[in-house]
């Protein structure tokens, strides 16, 4: 592993991790009309199971 070769104030080190930041998990509605639960974007809804908004109703087991 890289060893630093001299230490890191405590203010560089801070102003260094303050560019940690966390974001809101983004939610969208569930394709499925009578599901109408809330899904991350690109994930399949954990009611009803289903992938996107296609008429053959993805189903993922």
């Amino acid at each position: 592993m890289a060893v630093p070769k001299r230490k890191m104030s405590r203010s560089n080190t801070r102003h260094r991790r303050s560019q940690w930041k966390t974001t809101v998990v983004q939610v969208v509605d569930c394709a499925n009309p009578a599901c109408d639960a809330k899904v991350r974007p690109h994930h399949a809804c954990s009611e009803c199971g289903q992938y996107g908004a296609r008429g053959d109703r993805r189903q993922v087991l």
